[in-house]
């Protein structure tokens, strides 16, 4: 399968640039594999395909305010710093990406708040745009993330071309995440609503919740055209038991059970046994899925319409059929939905 595959013409205006008003109310576009036949819905009209005993797998990460902007000492330039991951508590060191990269060296001190009140250290760098900075700071861990909380803003991705708001702080978030860790939302949880919950709950629908920490690998630039060359970031992963015992019951049975994102998609994949069952995992994955692919765990799928050249796209493609979904693209297109985090679903059945 070759990277050009997943090229295709997306006009600039139908990249979502906000979140629909309601978080259920995006629209739905609703693929039925077997049969090809599509139809066009509202995001809470997901209803109407689930029903008791069914199971809906869902990433319960936390996304936090991962992008600063400082200054560096002396010359007072503008420096973007994006964090990736926490490296150490006690030495408050940060693996992150800083912009301009060359502007910056080992030793250099960086400034944040209106007061430069955060003080960081470059102490390494990884990579040509890596680096690892330790915050100098005198308070408790506590203390420091709530000042890194104050600093930072919601990391919607580049792709949405508008400064970030006090909306995004929680529209860019699911409303049960809980484990902090992610750099990137899983965006088809977005579009669930408490109320819709609550009524999925009530037609006995069961939920699952993993936990997949989504880092920036996922908008890298894939670089070769033979895809099996290509190598994902790896990313942390957690399956635990409640998890692993309800997709497998529902699986037993031959209920239904759907995966809401690419990122459960991804990670369930990583954690199957040798009968198709999900099995319970802490760690990390790097698994890359693209066309073809056998899936074992889930038979559905919820996923936003994603960018051309993406893993997502190609993981999509994979579930669905690769000419299948190239086509359902091209409809959606000439339809209007909105591609990116905060636009429109599909749901693969």
């Amino acid at each position: 399968m070759k990277l050009s595959k997943f090229k295709f013409n997306l006009p600039q205006e139908q990249i979502a640039l906000f979140p629909a008003k309601n978080r259920d109310e995006s629209r739905l576009m609703v693929i039925h594999s077997k049969t090809g036949k599509v139809e066009h819905k509202v995001f809470k009209d997901i209803l109407g395909y689930y029903g008791d005993k069914d199971v809906l797998i869902f990433n319960d990460t936390l996304v936090f305010p991962a992008r600063l902007y400082g200054n560096k000492e002396k010359t007072g330039a503008k420096i973007e710093v994006f964090l990736l991951r926490e490296l150490n508590q006690t030495l408050r060191l940060w693996d992150v990406l800083v912009d301009p990269a060359r502007k910056i060296r080992i030793g250099n001190k960086l400034y944040f708040g209106e007061d430069d009140s955060m003080v960081a250290e470059v102490i390494d760098n990884t990579t040509s745009r890596g680096r690892t900075l330790r915050f100098l700071y005198d308070g408790s861990h506590e203390e420091f993330k709530k000042s890194l909380y104050v600093l930072g803003e919601m990391p919607i991705p580049s792709y949405i071309k508008r400064a970030a708001t006090t909306e995004d702080a929680d529209r860019y978030q699911t409303i049960f995440a809980k484990n902090e860790g992610a750099v990137i939302a899983p965006a088809a949880g977005l579009h669930f609503s408490r109320e819709l919950m609550k009524r999925l709950e009530i037609k006995g629908v069961k939920f699952a919740f993993v936990t997949v920490h989504s880092g920036l690998g996922n908008f890298r630039e894939i670089d070769v055209e033979d895809l099996t060359k290509h190598k994902m970031d790896s990313e942390e992963m957690i399956i635990g038991e409640e998890a692993v015992n309800i997709v497998n019951k529902a699986k037993d049975e031959h209920r239904q059970v759907c995966a809401v994102g690419s990122s459960v998609l991804r990670a369930i994949e990583s954690a199957v046994t040798t009968r198709g069952h999900l099995k319970e995992y802490v760690g990390w994955t790097n698994k890359f899925i693209f066309p073809p692919y056998d899936f074992t765990v889930a038979n559905s799928l919820i996923t936003n319409f994603h960018l051309p050249l993406s893993t997502m796209l190609m993981q999509t493609a994979a579930f669905g059929g690769f000419d299948f979904i190239m086509d359902i693209y091209q409809q959606a297109i000439k339809n209007g939905y909105q591609f990116g985090a905060y636009g429109d679903a599909m749901l693969i059945i």
